[in-house]
């Protein structure tokens, strides 16, 4: 290994020291997750030795996680300011599952797995109905849904005529979020992170409970498939 400069580390003891390409390093470097080098010279660059430890913990949080650079960085500055991220990073499993779960394919691999066209993943995503995390990115959830779509559309239905699946998503999730504000508003942020991974379970479970309940009983009253009560 090169000797290490009086400023820092080389770029190229950096590299061994995180296992990380260059061209990583330099994104990091861009994105503000690592701080900018000392310059000494056209071609000289010395990185502080927190960078390594620091680029470790962007990898393994990006690995085991799965978070966006963004939301990376803010947890990297709540560290810098003492904090523990911890449970954070358990409630953030509990929303978006394990890394395992967390697989994502391309539009291209999305749309051979579901039998859907470019056309109505635009119509699907413009309407609300198609939402992946990240612009481009499906995961399991997505192609499952996604499935279920490509039977409707083959039924004739549009994206227009589920969109009230949406409506009532935002009008559930706007209630729920309230909640969750008036019980743990008050709180710390750690215990709010423990209230609100309990909430997120149980929210869960009511939402196909009750849905699901309602449909039931709506059905049960019913004496045949074309009984008006099945409307109300």
């Amino acid at each position: 290994m090169e000797r290490r400069g009086t400023h820092g580390l080389r770029m190229k003891e950096l590299m061994e020291a995180t296992g990380l390409p260059k061209s990583t390093i330099l994104y990091y470097v861009a994105q503000g997750l690592l701080p900018e080098p000392v310059r000494t010279g056209r071609n000289m660059a010395y990185y502080d030795a927190a960078s390594v430890e620091r680029a470790k913990l962007i990898k393994k949080v990006q690995g085991t996680y799965s978070f966006p650079l963004g939301k990376i960085k803010c947890l990297l500055e709540s560290m810098g300011e003492g904090r523990d991220i911890t449970h954070l990073l358990e409630l953030d499993e509990v929303i978006f599952g394990t890394s395992a779960e967390r697989r994502e394919v391309d539009q291209g691999a999305f749309q051979q797995a579901t039998g859907l066209t470019t056309e109505q993943v635009s119509e699907l995503i413009e309407a609300n109905l198609l939402l992946p995390l990240e612009k481009g990115a499906f995961r399991k959830e997505d192609i499952d849904a996604g499935r279920v779509f490509a039977v409707s559309f083959a039924m004739g239905l549009r994206a227009s005529d589920l969109a009230f699946y949406a409506s009532i998503a935002k009008e559930v999730v706007d209630q729920e979020m309230r909640l969750r504000r008036r019980l743990t508003g008050h709180m710390p942020e750690g215990q709010d992170a423990q209230v609100t991974a309990r909430l997120t379970r149980s929210a869960r479970v009511l939402r196909n409970y009750v849905i699901d309940r309602v449909f039931q009983r709506r059905v049960a009253a019913a004496t045949t498939l074309q009984d008006e009560v099945l409307l109300s």
